[in-house]
């Protein structure tokens, strides 16, 4: 069995948790596995992102930037959906969609060329589709080392193999990011790098069991 299918079986076997979510059952250090509606692999879930987090005990807080928190500049999978969903309406806010109004200065800059009434809905509607077509899974990871490590691998086993591959209907595949569309992932970063080996798996089949056993 190839590690990418395998992983796939791994992920699969956890509790999968939609919106709206117990932040208490989700660890506080970890990574996460999101599924899509309607996209599979070899009859299970298709992964199509992975994600973690860099500062320590903020797992909780990044999915809820993901899945409840209206700021497109504080997640990269909401702007990235939003993309997706403005060029597949090939509607011009998608350039106003791309303005970063992180920092005071880049909102002075660009305050003036932002349509907030439009901004507002179109993050709406990003959250109604994050929270009705995605669901996760996650495993406590506690170093921030370790995380980053097996996170980049986890994306570049998936990424890397020929046969995990999005559905014609996929929404990525209206991305105007071409590596989204390439990957069949909701990422640009870590593509194509070094998969896991079978030492990391076994490593990974040991986070995964202990994360099983804290949440039983």
């Amino acid at each position: 069995m190839n590690i990418c299918n395998e992983i796939h079986q791994i992920f699969n076997g956890l509790k999968e948790y939609k919106f709206p979510f117990d932040s208490k059952e989700i660890p506080k250090n970890g990574i996460y596995i999101l599924f899509e509606k309607g996209e599979n692999f070899n009859g299970l879930k298709r992964i199509v992102r992975v994600g973690t987090h860099t500062g320590q005990n903020q797992l909780q807080s990044r999915l809820k930037q993901h899945f409840v928190k209206e700021n497109k500049d504080r997640s990269i999978f909401r702007k990235n959906i939003g993309r997706a969903l403005l060029n597949a309406d090939n509607d011009s806010f998608l350039e106003q969609w791309q303005l970063d109004l992180t920092s005071r200065a880049n909102k002075e800059k660009n305050a003036g060329k932002v349509d907030f009434e439009k901004l507002k809905n179109v993050e709406k509607r990003v959250t109604e589709y994050i929270q009705n077509n995605f669901s996760f899974s996650v495993f406590e990871v506690l170093e921030k080392e370790q995380r980053l490590r097996i996170e980049s691998r986890i994306i570049s086993t998936v990424s890397n193999c020929a046969d995990c591959k999005p559905s014609k209907s996929w929404l990525g595949l209206s991305s105007p990011k071409q590596k989204i569309i390439d990957s069949g992932l909701w990422l640009v970063n870590e593509l194509w790098k070094q998969p896991l080996s079978e030492n990391e798996l076994n490593e990974l089949k040991e986070m995964v069991k202990s994360t099983t056993y804290n949440n039983v």
